[in-house]
């Protein structure tokens, strides 16, 4: 996973809960915090320090997820100014992540294994499709899709219907209001 996903986290920790609690996280998991945004390290250490967080502040490892989702949508558009004016909707832009992002990430870094989507249909108002990743982020996805509607000035809905017992696959159906 890259560094700026682990980069873009601690900022998160540090402006929602502080300096202290931060620490207090990264001390729970012997972590020293120091992550380069084009460095590459192991998902599992984010869930790490996600279950610690989650320890410290009380709050679910799924809600602490989805927060960061949507905090770290807007850093990831801003990392790529060639996708700005691009698109003109949250349905277009999702639809265009596997196809478009995804392949470029995977050129730039050939050992990525970015989430897999696979769109089941979709109308003016919905759109449905199944999220497929190993590293059973999903409540970071549907963070990411909130973040997104924000990003285009929409609201939606989300359901999200596991698919598999371990998260590893999902199904999100995102509605217009």
């Amino acid at each position: 996973m890259k560094g700026i996903i682990f980069s873009e986290f601690i900022s998160l920790v540090e402006d929602k809960f502080g300096l202290e609690t931060c620490q207090s996280m990264l001390d729970a998991n012997e972590d020293p915090g120091i992550y380069t945004t084009v460095g590459t390290y192991d998902h599992r250490d984010l869930i790490k320090l996600i279950n610690s967080l989650s320890k410290l502040t009380g709050i679910s490892c799924a809600d602490l997820q989805q927060v960061y989702g949507e905090s770290v949508f807007n850093q990831l558009f801003k990392s790529m100014p060639e996708l700005e004016g691009k698109y003109d909707s949250t349905f277009s832009f999702i639809k265009s992540v596997e196809a478009s992002i995804h392949i470029e990430v995977k050129k730039l870094y050939p050992q990525a294994k970015p989430p897999r989507f696979n769109f089941i249909s979709q109308s003016a108002s919905e759109l449905v499709m199944d999220y497929h990743s190993a590293r059973c982020l999903s409540h970071v996805c549907f963070g990411l899709i909130n973040g997104c509607a924000n990003h285009f000035n929409q609201t939606v809905t989300i359901d999200m219907a596991p698919l598999s017992q371990d998260n590893s696959e999902v199904r999100f159906t995102i509605t217009y209001v």
